[in-house]
């Protein structure tokens, strides 16, 4: 078994983000990775008005999901589960999906389909550099008030501007249509509140709740290894 993890949005250095859980699942023999998004930039090219978008994320997920026949795991954190719907889709491999605080769109649905008509009050926009990204004054008490504060510090040297188009980009698969799913509620995330979340989670096969903020594999990670090694 290994596991892919996929990251959210407006972040850098994917795998920093998730080395909390990966450490706990390398203990009891269980490989991660955590494959870059060039729309937040970690292909190396600028991101913006024309710059790369979801399906340059699709395609660098499926390409790691795809190089190997490994029963895979695929863990979707916020804008990673819009992300892995597509690049999930069709690839034998994939066993499981498990989403984080995140979404499971329909053909069609994009990140646009489960916010509100205005941007959320933490979030910066540029409309003419075509990005967005976290206020680096709410990524600590928005997004990481149950970590400690060298994750807080490390959170905030690794927020991104991203490129803006991926808000509004639709999916072209659903791969939760044909693949178990479960749905991880942080019931004490203050970016996506929990009631939002249950609403999404809908969708999955099953549902489990945490008491935990956005990124419980940094908070929590003993917790989320454990439910991953169930799955």
């Amino acid at each position: 078994m290994r596991v892919v993890f996929v990251h959210g949005a407006c972040v850098r250095d994917g795998e920093w983000w998730w080395h909390r859980t990966a450490a706990l699942l390398a203990e009891r023999g269980v490989a991660s990775v955590a494959p870059g998004l060039p729309s937040c930039g970690e292909a190396g090219g600028p991101v913006g008005a024309g710059g790369p978008g979801l399906d340059e994320d699709v395609a660098a997920v499926r390409r790691v999901l795809t190089a190997g026949d490994e029963p895979t795991v695929v863990v979707a954190h916020s804008y990673g589960g819009i992300v892995t719907a597509e690049a999930a889709a069709g690839v034998d491999a994939v066993r499981h999906l498990l989403l984080v605080s995140s979404y499971l769109p329909e053909v069609g649905e994009g990140l646009s389909s489960f916010g509100g008509e205005a941007p959320a009050p933490f979030l910066d926009v540029d409309p003419e550099g075509g990005t967005f990204t976290v206020r680096p004054e709410s990524v600590a008490g928005t997004f990481l008030q149950d970590c400690d504060a060298e994750i807080q510090r490390g959170a905030v040297d690794r927020t991104a501007r991203q490129s803006l188009a991926v808000l509004g980009q639709p999916v072209r698969s659903a791969a939760w249509h044909d693949l178990p799913s479960t749905y991880l509620v942080c019931a004490d995330d203050r970016g996506t509140p929990a009631h939002r979340q249950r609403e999404f989670a809908r969708r999955a096969g099953a549902v489990v709740e945490i008491d935990a903020g956005h990124h419980p594999f940094l908070s929590r990670p003993a917790a989320v290894r454990d439910l991953i090694l169930g799955l």
